[in-house]
């Protein structure tokens, strides 16, 4: 009765006071009116029967009652509980699912192009009386009670943020059921570890001795075929109680059989203090694949700042960095126009450069993540297709002569009036992709693209720090972030498919004074850096203003045509800057380079076919020595 009482959304003011005045205990005992209804006076009868119809519902359980015994105070914490709970409860997210829930019973609305036509479609259903739209109102709205009820009730007060997923109210329950000395063993999403919604939780477990076992693995489709391959999921062990005198936590990552646990190389242990180093913000654990992984990574941690620390409680930043997303591409898609839309419904006419006109004002590209590549804003176009419910837009790879033509610009789904965008005074604008996962080609991939729109699948990061060809800006810390060895360390964060702020905050970088005071024979890191960035990313017209911001221009002040697209330049090119990163670093160690290159196999097989060799691990070894010998502008063989 009074969990029933409390999950109800109660809106009329009559019945707010009602349930306060049983709850009070006005009708009498609270067991009395639960056992008797009839008793009570008629008008909170109806109370009691939504109460009634909920609890049928719902199905209601409480641990203590269908236990008897186990517990000596129910309301206390240390009296009593289970030795253990083992299971492996729900995966998914407490937030109804609109694709999903539509796609078997209305996949016209599931299909729908934007979350503002999905809107439309439903709120037709809703206008016609169709039963659906009631079936989906009242899913809805059993959604959100339970959200709210996870994130009001108390139960759950370290992982009922965010967007609530079951797993996670599993895992804290299950520590809340055992006594003091019992262990929880779950097997779970591996974000339990990982996620910023879990990370007040698992710092704790984590920094207070607690965690006894991390074993994270990679489906690959080899435990559960229908779920995606890259997700990754954990057996996570843990006790109740802290304890000063506990082992390190066992560890191990990214495991495709039990029998790698054997294996010490793949699975060693880690200290309260390891998690702390690594994650200075969120404790949360990072995922080292090998114990060389794990050495190597906490040896950058000892020697660079990270980008954001605000392990002090006061925040800290090797560069002055702001972030920000744009447009959300589901709450924002009222803004959003297709290039039909544009013609039809705007009045709206072309200006060249991707760009429109119309009576309300200028239209620009909606850039997106599938759009670009690292040093690449023209790496793809975007179509639909409306018979892909999960993913409609779909990227198409630019061909060798639209990247060769300076002319050649990318089609955009969607464009958004100029004066709507954060930054519309802005030349260009620094951008990642946000959607990865650490199995892909590359994780962390940057680019800076045109002053236009960005939707949150494309994070900004600004800088203050940015004042055209005389000081170190924007261009050093994009290279910074497509260095290899920066994704290497990048790839030991990343659990799920998208890299989140709290993790691109917690990377080691290198501060901007090291451009400047750090010499390769006659040029400063600087130096070097800036020319690579500007002939990398002024490939097209349409960089110009970047060009002009980094002092490219003639006598007359014209900005410079731009460089042409040559794939083996571009090649030595991101060789060189990661050699510079790697001596920046501090990772110098041939084997060690190496082994990092061989971290990334997708990209050594598509090299191995095109050149019978991993070409930019072996001109990034030769560029490492170049510029050791104080050599930066020599061209390497190979």
């Amino acid at each position: 009765l009074v969990h029933g009482l409390q999950w109800l959304d109660l809106r009329q003011k009559t019945d707010k006071i009602t349930r306060k005045n049983i709850l009070m205990g006005i009708f009498g005992n609270l067991i009395d009116v639960a056992l008797n209804p009839d008793t009570v006076p008629p008008e909170v009868a109806p109370l009691l029967k939504q109460v009634e119809r909920l609890v049928t519902q719902e199905r209601f359980f409480h641990w203590q009652v269908a236990f008897p015994g186990l517990w000596h105070h129910w309301t206390g914490s240390n009296g009593g509980g289970f030795d253990a709970v083992i299971g492996n409860p729900p995966w998914e997210r407490v937030k109804l699912q609109q694709v999903e829930w539509f796609a078997a019973r209305q996949p016209r609305i599931a299909k729908a192009q934007r979350a503002a036509d999905r809107k439309r479609l439903i709120q037709a259903l809703k206008d016609a009386g169709d039963p659906l739209a009631s079936a989906f109102a009242q899913a809805e709205q059993q959604a959100a009670a339970t959200a709210r009820m996870a994130r009001s009730g108390g139960d759950y007060p370290l992982l009922s943020g965010g967007d609530v997923n079951f797993y996670s109210l599993f895992v804290e329950r299950a520590m809340a059921l055992v006594k003091p000395q019992g262990m929880v063993g779950l097997l779970v999403p591996s974000g339990i570890a990982s996620d910023k919604t879990a990370a007040k939780f698992f710092r704790r477990v984590a920094t207070e001795g607690r965690l006894r076992v991390l074993y994270d693995f990679e489906n690959r489709k080899i435990f559960f075929p229908d779920v995606h391959a890259s997700f990754k999921f954990c057996i996570f062990v843990a006790s109740a109680s802290a304890s000063i005198s506990s082992p390190p936590a066992r560890c191990a990552f990214f495991l495709r059989s039990t029998e790698e646990l054997a294996n010490p190389e793949h699975c060693f242990t880690l200290t309260a203090e390891d998690f702390v180093r690594v994650n200075p913000n969120t404790g949360t654990a990072p995922i080292f694949r090998s114990r060389r992984d794990a050495e190597l990574t906490m040896g950058i941690y000892q020697r660079l700042p990270v980008l954001v620390d605000r392990s002090t409680g006061e925040e800290k930043k090797a560069w002055p960095v702001k972030y920000s997303t744009m447009f959300h591409m589901t709450n924002d898609s009222h803004l959003f126009r297709t290039k039909e839309e544009l013609e039809e419904q705007e009045g709206a006419f072309p200006l060249g450069g991707n760009r429109w006109d119309s009576p309300k004002g200028e239209w620009v590209p909606l850039y997106e993540g599938k759009m670009v590549q690292a040093f690449d804003h023209r790496a793809a176009s975007v179509v639909v297709n409306p018979n892909n419910q999960h993913r409609p837009a779909q990227p198409v790879p630019a061909t060798l002569p639209q990247h060769q033509d300076p002319g050649w610009l990318p089609d955009p789904q969607f464009w958004v009036l100029k004066g709507k965008t954060s930054f519309p005074e802005a030349t260009c604008l620094l951008t990642f992709k946000d959607v990865t996962a650490p199995t892909n080609v590359r994780s962390m991939i940057a680019a800076l693209v045109p002053g236009f729109g960005a939707g949150n699948t494309l994070p900004v990061i600004s800088t203050s720090a940015w004042n055209g060809q005389t000081a170190v800006g924007m261009e050093a810390l994009l290279a910074n972030l497509n260095a290899i060895l920066f994704d290497y360390i990048a790839r030991q964060k990343i659990q799920g498919q998208h890299l989140n702020w709290f993790i691109l905050e917690q990377l080691p970088v290198i501060p901007p004074d090291h451009y400047t005071t750090i010499r390769f024979g006659p040029k400063t890191a600087a130096e070097i850096v800036q020319a690579a960035v500007l002939e990398l990313t002024y490939t097209a017209h349409d960089m110009a203003p970047f060009a002009r911001d980094m002092g490219h221009v003639n006598a007359a002040g014209e900005v410079l045509p731009p460089f042409p697209w040559d794939e083996a330049r571009r090649l030595h090119l991101r060789a060189k800057l990661d050699a510079l990163f790697f001596h920046l670093y501090g990772v110098t160690n041939r084997d060690d380079v190496r082994y990092i290159y061989s971290t990334f196999p997708i990209v050594e097989r598509q090299e191995a076919d095109l050149y019978d060799c991993y070409r930019s691990r072996d001109l990034c070894l030769a560029y490492m020595n170049a510029l050791a010998a104080g050599q930066p502008d020599v061209v390497v063989e190979g």
